[in-house]
């Protein structure tokens, strides 16, 4: 479990990162069912990761 906000960040960061490799391969594969939950697991650590205001004001 991340410690801090910037831990945390990192860790979603390397989400975002797999999310993006995924989504290349089902756009090869033509595969929208599997495009449209990247799509949606995406914006959810989006919403994480640019939370206003952030998890601690420094």
């Amino acid at each position: 479990m991340p410690t801090n906000e910037k831990e945390l960040n990192c860790y979603l960061f390397d989400q975002l990162s797999l999310i993006e490799e995924i989504t290349e391969v089902a756009t090869e594969e033509k595969a929208e069912r599997t495009l449209q939950i990247l799509a949606k697991k995406k914006k959810q650590i989006e919403r994480k990761l640019y939370q206003q205001p952030p998890l601690k004001n420094e």
